[in-house]
């Protein structure tokens, strides 16, 4: 009868044991999913040479660092303004949802992307590329520009960061919005 109950008892630690050591191993796999940081109403300068190339605004941004993850996502959406050596803004991007790769130095804005420029032409599409270290901008998206003068349908598009000059790959085709 007693070797009954010390098998009992010594089968009753060995399980709690083990469920202590998955609690722990699950606590720990949630933990490295929080975010390090959080924050609201959040203004990040992205500055090169000593000069502020970017300003992004974010109601709310969480930032992960660990060895799987190593990036600021900001799920309520983001404004980035991008500004001239004289702090002029040249362009601004907007998006419902983005992340900031930090490792790469890339921005990928997505849901209702609209980036305009400083002659109020806008870019719409749904997932658009911000490589910090290029200060270029792309997609292999659909995308639409619309200028005074015209409308422009295509596939994919490669642009500087103030929308001035770009290259679109697949021009689906043009509408032109002048009056005859």
């Amino acid at each position: 009868m007693i070797k009954h109950v010390l098998y009992v008892v010594l089968i009753t630690l060995a399980i709690s044991c083990s469920v202590d050591d998955a609690d722990k191993v699950k606590v720990m796999t949630d933990r490295r999913n929080m975010p390090l940081e959080t924050g609201k109403n959040m203004v990040i300068h992205y500055t090169d040479s000593g000069y502020v190339k970017a300003k992004v605004f974010a109601p709310v941004m969480e930032r992960y660092a660990n060895e799987e993850r190593n990036e600021t996502v900001m799920k309520q959406g983001m404004t980035a303004y991008f500004l001239s050596k004289n702090k002029k803004v040249e362009s601004y991007l907007k998006s419902k949802y983005a992340i900031r790769q930090d490792r790469e130095r890339k921005m990928v804005a997505s849901d209702d992307v609209i980036l305009v420029n400083n002659k109020g032409d806008t870019l719409r599409t749904e997932l658009l590329t911000w490589d910090e270290s290029t200060q270029k901008i792309y997609t292999d998206k659909f995308i639409r520009i619309t200028t005074p003068e015209q409308i422009i349908l295509g596939d994919g598009l490669e642009s500087n960061t103030e929308f001035t000059e770009y290259k679109i790959f697949k021009i689906r085709g043009t509408i032109s919005l002048k009056k005859q």
